[in-house]
């Protein structure tokens, strides 16, 4: 898709890309969809709330508004956190919800006696035919070993997570995929560095990318790995040696007081922030010959988290 000038803002030399344009072909196909497919019972979200995490609070405003505005049923249950997995349960079996999602992180790393963490068996527990962000082990599993669809017959795709499919189409807006190469080769030849490995975001993103053809470097608070073509390979690379040798940079670390330095970055170079705090200095960017600065991503995210729901519903509600 090509920009114009109202895709982005411009400064001296960089160019800061707007989600919001992005997101709205995506949130006009599911409106004329739902008005002329489910205006009488259109697909129910269900978002399950139990903390006070900025992110998370702000996720939630965020879809519950764009709900409202595209014709989809939102209700978030807030509950305690010792409630989640029973109010789960129930909307796992009430036929009238169509999606059911967690706004994450609901215990954290609290270690679980059903498993890793409390989260993680949370994800789990999510029945796959109402997973609308993708991360239960049944999506996990086919993501991580390059399978994009349930059956045989190629009859049901696979719901990928919210936020990395998001910067999916971002890349795909700024024209980073190469079209005249077939599906699973469109990214060949792309570096990408990925500065986060949480479930939700860092480690499905790169395994998506590596999917489409790129040497991802992901990086973690302590360590360094390059994916590609689906193989996790140990790099002696540094943070900054992967940065510096990207055409491509996606942050996502949660808190304020991080910053990419500027300097790693070279000219031509795209830019994602996925994080809710700013995780590098803009106007300092804006100064780099030929970036592109995409400084948040959410409107897509939720585009792409009603576009899941819209196949779950499709799919395999009863209730229509």
């Amino acid at each position: 898709m090509n920009q114009t000038k109202k895709d982005y803002h411009s400064s001296e030399n960089g160019k800061t890309v707007l989600a919001a344009n992005i997101a709205e072909p995506f949130r006009k196909e599911i409106r004329e969809t739902i008005s002329s497919q489910y205006i009488e019972r259109p697909p129910k979200l269900v978002g399950i709330l139990s903390n006070n995490d900025y992110g998370a609070r702000k996720y939630a405003e965020w879809t519950k508004r764009a709900c409202a505005a595209d014709g989809i049923t939102y209700e978030m249950r807030e509950v305690p956190k010792h409630k989640i997995e029973e109010v789960l349960e129930e909307a796992n079996q009430d036929p009238q919800v169509s999606g059911i999602m967690i706004y994450y992180p609901a215990f954290g790393n609290t270690p679980s006696f059903y498993g890793t963490s409390m989260d993680d068996y949370l994800r789990d527990t999510i029945c796959p035919t109402k997973d609308v962000e993708g991360l239960c082990y049944t999506y996990r599993n086919k993501l991580y070993r390059n399978q994009r669809f349930l059956d045989t017959e190629k009859q049901n795709k696979c719901v990928l997570p919210c936020t990395p499919l998001a910067c999916v189409k971002v890349l795909e807006y700024l024209d980073e995929y190469d079209n005249s190469n077939v599906t699973g080769n469109r990214l060949n030849g792309r570096i990408i560095t990925v500065i986060n490995r949480s479930e939700i975001v860092g480690r499905p993103l790169a395994a998506m990318l590596a999917n489409d053809g790129a040497d991802v470097y992901s990086i973690d608070i302590d360590t360094v790995y390059l994916m590609r073509r689906g193989q996790l390979l140990e790099t002696t690379d540094t943070p900054e040696t992967c940065v510096r040798k990207s055409n491509i940079v996606i942050t996502g670390v949660p808190t304020k007081e991080y910053r990419l330095p500027t300097d790693w970055i070279a000219p031509n170079t795209t830019v994602i922030n996925v994080s809710s705090f700013k995780n590098i200095d803009e106007t300092t960017l804006m100064k780099v010959p030929g970036i592109k600065y995409v400084p948040l991503v959410g409107k897509v995210t939720v585009a792409m988290l009603e576009r899941n729901l819209l196949r779950l519903h499709k799919n395999y509600s009863t209730f229509q």
